[in-house]
């Protein structure tokens, strides 16, 4: 491994099928008001909107509740959020759902005593709060995998006006205090859904993944990962509650982007700036426009990084070696990735995401191009690799 690194993660999870209890232990930290946060209502058909509750109020919580988060939460949503939390003074921000309302709790936490525009602040500066800056602690109950949320710092934000959809990792102060992870509370979650997580999970570690030419621990992780993914979702698929392989699942997912498997690398993370730009003209499901563009981009960088792809091909594939070249095991691993992600039912292109050749140029100029991975894009070249995704 090379370079200097500092490792930190204050989450603390608790996992299984009896976490609730857990739920009643943390709660006691916290002071008497509580904004709960989720999507659509989903939680309240499948009964875990009324474990949460009845937990809140064995606590004694006074909860103020803060529903309809969208998957693509909003500058417009977060404004609102960040209301209610100040006006009410809240003392912890409990989020029950997936990784956009994940997202969302953590950018209310940091919005509601910010002081000027988060927007500007925190996604177009890319600051970090101020050091005397007030943030509301955040507790998650996952119910939904994919983004890994629930125990990093992330938080991706949607402004429709600008047709921007941008990330920002906050640090240590903004990361979930705790996370409940119960991989039957992911049993409900609509086919759809559960496989853009899949492939979210995926994405995030090959971003990782294919980077650096060294001899990296991080690399072996991610393949173990990748491999665990790859066997449970074909589980999973065929069998929604298969326990064993949601729980698998979920755990890749949390490890996938916790931040351990990009320590001592750089990173790509192209794939997920294009994906964005894509999701804020379309809303389209995240997972879906990182899949949609995945296939188009790795071709793309793969001459750059042939000697990691031939790797992907053999360590995550069992592609045999024996009397081929690098290129040639490097596109049967781009092969064998195609197969699947047509296996587990994701996009493999953008047309049916909702874009149209109208909207290319403009989606050209919302990505944001990044240095890390095996060359840096220009806008040219991601307007080319969204033309070959059509």
């Amino acid at each position: 491994m090379l370079g200097n690194f500092t490792y930190c993660n204050p989450t603390k999870l608790y996992f299984g099928d009896d976490v609730r209890k857990n739920l009643n232990d943390e709660l006691t930290h916290y002071g008497p008001k509580v904004l709960l946060t989720y999507g659509g209502g989903s939680i309240k058909r499948n009964g875990i909107y009324e474990e949460v509750i009845a937990s809140l109020r064995e606590a004694g919580k006074e909860v103020v509740e803060l529903s309809g988060v969208m998957p693509n939460p909003t500058t417009t949503k977060l404004v609102e959020g960040a209301k209610l939390a100040s006006e009410h003074d809240v003392d912890l921000i409990l989020a029950v759902g997936g990784g956009s309302t994940i997202d969302y709790a953590k950018a209310v936490s940091v919005a509601a005593w910010c002081g000027e525009d988060p927007w500007e602040k925190f996604y177009i500066r890319q600051e970090e709060p101020d050091p005397d800056q007030r943030i509301i602690p955040v507790g998650c109950v996952l119910t939904m995998v994919g983004t890994g949320s629930e125990m990093n710092g992330g938080s991706v934000i949607t402004n429709h006006e600008a047709k921007l959809k941008i990330g920002k990792v906050f640090g240590e102060r903004v990361m979930p205090r705790f996370s409940l992870l119960n991989p039957r509370y992911t049993f409900s979650v609509p086919r759809r859904q559960m496989v853009a997580g899949f492939f979210d999970i995926m994405s995030h570690i090959l971003e990782q993944y294919f980077s650096g030419e060294d001899d990296n621990t991080s690399d072996y992780l991610a393949e173990g990962l990748m491999r665990s993914l790859i066997h449970s979702s074909r589980l999973a698929v065929v069998n929604p509650e298969d326990y064993e392989a949601r729980s698998n699942i979920m755990w890749t997912a949390t490890w996938a982007l916790n931040t351990l498997i990009g320590m001592g690398k750089r990173q790509d993370w192209m794939v997920h700036m294009i994906g964005q730009a894509i999701g804020a003209y379309t809303d389209a499901t995240h997972g879906m426009t990182p899949s949609g563009v995945s296939m188009a981009y790795y071709r793309h960088i793969l001459p750059c990084g042939l000697k990691k792809f031939a790797r992907f091909a053999t360590a995550v594939w069992d592609i045999p070696a024996a009397g081929k070249t690098d290129e040639e095991l490097a596109n049967e691993g781009l092969e064998a990735l195609l197969a699947w992600m047509k296996e587990i039912g994701v996009a493999t292109e953008i047309r049916s995401l909702g874009v149209t050749e109208a909207m290319l140029e403009g989606i050209a100029d919302a990505t944001l191009l990044l240095d890390g991975g095996y060359k840096r894009m220009t806008r040219d070249e991601v307007l080319a690799i969204l033309r070959e995704s059509m």
